[in-house]
């Protein structure tokens, strides 16, 4: 593609599909097909791969890749499909560096990924909300406008959480009871965290648990059960406690 303002030299720019005043920073890559919003930033060193929607306004930042496909190797056990699917970035939106977005992934608008997080296949994140530094999200994860997830928490596949929610750092979750020897096809169970919801860092939530809405989970805690709408826990296990 020819050269054109704001591509940075040594940029390789496949896509002729890009907005107004754009910048894209050296060595990046933009491949066929992608679409480049209007007034988008795209540091060095950041790929963005076909089928990659970003819009109006959206910061990528250097070594990001958006629209990765899964990698498949003799011990994955689950199928990944061979629809690679679109990726979809809404206006506002800030990507962290080195942050990966797997494709088949939306993000609402003003939603801010943090450096090093990982957003895998299928999942869905609301508007403004925030996913700290170093977050994964494992495959299908659905959450809610306004949720915020702090730096390195960790959750597993098949899993809802509301809006407005705030999980706190290194929060793990699990979606195996069988620690992985379960027999192919048998239903993983993720969790479900209702509107409002707060858990307190490095709290543990087992397969299966619902967070009612506006429950709170203290720092810690280990849920092995569901926990009941407007609830406080504590311990290990976590059992409710007085407000």
């Amino acid at each position: 593609m020819s050269a054109r303002p704001g591509v940075a030299s040594g940029a390789v720019v496949e896509s002729d599909r890009l907005g107004e005043r754009v910048s894209i920073g050296e060595f990046a890559i933009v491949r066929e097909g992608a679409e480049i919003g209007d007034r988008v930033v795209i540091h060095p060193h950041v790929i963005v791969g076909p089928g990659v929607k970003i819009g109006d306004g959206v910061e990528v930042f250097a070594g990001a890749a958006v629209g990765k496909a899964p990698s498949r190797v003799g011990l994955i056990a689950r199928d990944e499909g061979e629809d690679a699917g679109e990726v979809s970035i809404g206006s506002g939106c800030s990507i962290g560096a080195h942050a990966v977005l797997y494709h088949d992934t939306a993000i609402g608008h003003e939603t801010l990924i943090g450096d090093g997080a990982v957003i895998r296949e299928g999942c869905r994140i609301g508007a403004r909300c925030i996913l700290g530094v170093g977050a994964y999200l494992s495959f299908e994860i659905t959450v809610g406008d306004g949720t915020r997830i702090m730096g390195h928490a960790n959750f597993a596949g098949e899993t809802t959480i509301g809006s407005g929610v705030f999980i706190a750092d290194s929060v793990a979750t699990a979606n195996d009871a069988s620690f992985g020897q379960a027999a192919p096809g048998v239903p993983l169970q993720g969790q479900r965290v209702e509107d409002g919801a707060m858990i307190g860092v490095g709290a543990r939530l087992l397969p299966g648990v619902a967070i009612g809405r506006d429950a709170v989970v203290g720092a810690g805690a280990v849920v092995t059960r569901d926990v009941e709408p407007g609830t406080r826990v504590m311990g290990v296990p976590a059992r409710p406690v007085p407000e």
